[in-house]
């Protein structure tokens, strides 16, 4: 197993849908992290949110390169090159960065994503330049040795193999994506497959590496007890120096128009649980037709599924008692068109076709009925004390920060975002509604315990 746990999927949505609201329509403009921006000269970005809540800094490294941007020959690679970025630099080899970060009382882990991969750790304030220092290293100097991708190729596969081929979860969830998307590259897990993990060389790993890892396809989030004015000093001292490269642009291939709903289904003596989910191709910040959508479509998951006030909590398991859960998913922050899903898991005593049943009328029921006017004003509610919050962590503001800057957006689009999410109206968030589940870019995904006789 590799040393430190990894954040391996896209779950940074939670922070996008954390971005809330902190002003109420009609006020002005409101601020959520204030950050201050400057570029270097050889193009890095780079964010600083003050915090004096504890003497501490976050420091946190996005590249905008992830699975979606390999070659499908060589699905996961993008995963292993983040694990062999542990392995060293002619300065600090054998591990030593994790060691020099343990020593000096930091933590630190990476995680990769489809659309980005990014390293960050988290020190006392003094020890900000060490860090700066030793990331800065690694993203000129790393040294990708055969014996050491060979190791890292191995432990990934051990990875899949815990997290997916022993997983009925993982299984399913791998399934029900690959036939969501189906010619896009968000349909192949970002961990690869078995057969292309044992492809990766050590010369794949490299070029990988010169063609993604250079200061101009990066932002640099800081966070903490320090300014702009501080940092400024810092990042053109250790990042400076390390010249801009020629990085291609991001050919991603376009999902074409679906024509049927999907469905998969998967029996296993491991499932005590059963368990069913709907998830419906949708438009992301980038891909939406209009500004609104997205916006719409982030009221119209807290409506439904922001935790037990939701509709769906209070509708399937405290009123009809079908379900001990309930909800739904969506987050805007994907380069390409994303998904928006919902899901439900049935009471001990209810068959898994009655709950998929309730689940449905609920839909169909707010196709035709749509939201009212104080379920849209809760979820800005809601979502507006999320976002309180979240500016409490020193960790939120470069996560949510950097996902959006390699995505797309600007921090002007992340400082608007009460404004904007105060604006939509619930006609806004039925259209999108109305636009985004369609049957025909659907798939259902059913997890059920295999039978015992």
């Amino acid at each position: 197993m590799h040393r430190f746990p990894r954040l391996l999927t896209a779950a940074l949505g939670v922070f996008a849908l954390a971005v809330a609201a902190v002003a109420a329509p009609g006020q002005g403009r409101a601020q959520i992290f204030n950050p201050e921006t400057f570029t270097l000269d050889n193009g890095l970005q780079v964010v600083v949110v003050t915090n004096r809540r504890a003497p501490i800094v976050t420091q946190m490294l996005w590249y905008k390169v992830g699975s979606a941007d390999e070659p499908i020959q060589k699905a996961g690679i993008a995963h292993i090159l983040e694990h062999m970025m542990f392995k060293g630099t002619e300065k600090h080899p054998d591990g030593e960065f994790s060691d020099i970060v343990a020593r000096n009382g930091g933590r630190e882990n990476a995680f990769t994503s489809y659309d980005y991969t990014g390293y960050y750790q988290t020190v006392a304030k003094d020890r900000l330049g060490l860090i700066m220092e030793l990331e800065a290293d690694r993203m000129e100097n790393l040294e990708l040795q055969p014996e050491d991708v060979k190791t890292e190729r191995q432990v990934v596969m051990e990875e899949r193999a815990q997290r997916v081929e022993t997983n009925p979860s993982g299984k399913l969830s791998e399934m029900a994506n690959a036939s969501l998307f189906l010619h896009h590259p968000y349909g192949t897990p970002i961990i690869g497959w078995k057969q292309t993990l044992e492809t990766v060389s050590a010369d794949d790993m490299q070029a990988f590496y010169e063609r993604w890892y250079a200061p101009n396809n990066a932002v640099l989030v800081i966070a903490g007890d320090v300014t702009a004015e501080e940092v400024r000093p810092l990042a053109e001292k250790y990042y400076g120096p390390i010249p801009k490269a020629e990085v291609p642009d991001r050919d991603r291939i376009a999902e074409p128009k679906q024509n049927a709903p999907r469905r998969v289904e998967l029996e296993s003596s491991r499932v005590r649980q059963p368990s069913l989910s709907i998830r419906y191709l949708a438009p992301s910040y980038n891909t939406a037709d209009d500004a609104v959508t997205p916006y719409a479509l982030q009221l119209l998951s807290e409506v439904l599924g922001g935790g037990p006030t939701s509709r769906l909590y209070e509708r399937l398991v405290v009123e009809d008692a079908v379900a001990v859960s309930a909800g739904s998913w969506y987050s805007p922050s994907s380069v390409d068109t994303t998904d928006f899903g919902f899901y439900i898991s049935p009471r001990p005593d209810i068959d898994l076709a009655k709950a998929e049943q309730a689940l449905r009328a609920e839909i169909e029921t707010l196709l035709s009925e749509g939201v009212t006017k104080q379920e849209v004003a809760n979820a800005i509610d809601r979502l507006r004390a999320d976002a309180v919050y979240a500016q409490d962590d020193v960790n939120t503001a470069p996560r949510v920060i950097g996902q959006s800057l390699v995505t797309g957006r600007t921090v002007e689009d992340i400082e608007a975002w009460p404004q904007r999410i105060s604006e939509v109206t619930p006609e806004q968030v039925e259209a999108a509604a109305k636009q985004v589940l369609d049957p025909d870019s659907s798939v259902t995904a059913v997890l059920k315990p295999e039978p015992t006789s």
